[in-house]
């Protein structure tokens, strides 16, 4: 079919027209196997997760970034998409201010939009941390609705986190140990290689623009998740691909069982 046919069929059953021909039929063949399953028996719920936290940090950077450079998160945002409703429902935001390099590069201010005052009149990590602990509580997290996290890519996690818990002497959570890295999921969901799994490339792909201001954490954080809701429309099962053993970065298996992340809590101090 070309990508004209395409989009004729998919406006015919009401389903979204934009995208590259590769992710057009993609949405159509899952239309059709849902529309299948659906004749052989009812589908309670599209996720396996009531809630997804989409975090993108930004971190103190400098432009030539040397090897023994310490990033330490400026910003933590969380935009909370509900699956069931696919729509984001609340977000969290704060900036952060950093310990071993309190003053900002001029590279990193205008990269990220985050300025010195910004993170001047920031509470330090443990303190951000914890109002975070304290927001996904509130939204019963964990508790009375499963979660998990998501990101753009590996770092977020496996580098920025556990750097910034080692700088700020406290354990790694136990609800960030586990996450979705989105590159992954889209990746093999609409089989393209890893060079074309940038957060512009995606949203272009998927025929969208980036919304907001690039590196912002929030801004970023909320292209991320119209991206997860797109690909949950087409039907990918969004689910946990990577978690963090013993400080190591290591991948899920698509066939491990699911579970949602545990409740948040604060960390234990380091000794």
């Amino acid at each position: 079919m070309s990508r004209d046919e395409l989009r004729a069929k998919l406006a015919e059953f009401k389903l979204e027209t934009r995208g590259v021909k590769d992710v057009l039929k993609k949405r159509l063949k899952n239309y059709y196997k849902k529309q299948k399953l659906m004749q052989k028996e009812p589908t309670n719920g599209d996720s396996y997760y009531d809630y997804i936290c989409v975090i993108d940090f930004e971190a103190t950077c400098e432009e030539d970034n040397r090897p023994e450079f310490t990033h330490e998160i400026i910003e933590f945002p969380i935009v909370l998409l509900n699956t069931h409703t696919l729509e984001i429902e609340d977000t969290f935001q704060q900036y952060v201010k950093p310990e071993i390099n309190p003053q900002l590069s001029n590279f990193c201010i205008n990269l990220t939009g985050i300025t010195q005052d910004h993170v001047d009149k920031a509470d330090a990590f443990p303190q951000v941390l914890q109002n975070v602990v304290e927001w996904m509580r509130q939204r019963e997290l964990g508790t009375k609705y499963s979660y998990t996290i998501l990101t753009d890519g590996s770092w977020d996690m496996s580098k920025f986190l556990n750097i910034q818990c080692r700088i700020s002497r406290i354990k790694y959570p136990s609800f960030a140990k586990k996450w979705i890295n989105i590159r992954k999921s889209y990746g093999n969901f609409y089989k393209v290689p890893r060079n074309q799994t940038k957060l512009t490339i995606m949203l272009e792909k998927l025929g969208m623009n980036y919304d907001g201001r690039p590196h912002s954490g929030l801004d970023d954080s909320k292209n991320i998740a119209r991206i997860a809701i797109r690909m949950l429309q087409d039907g990918c099962e969004l689910r946990v691909n990577e978690r963090m053993h013993g400080g190591q970065l290591m991948s899920v298996s698509s066939s491990a069982p699911v579970e949602g992340a545990p409740g948040p809590q604060m960390p234990r101090f380091r000794n």
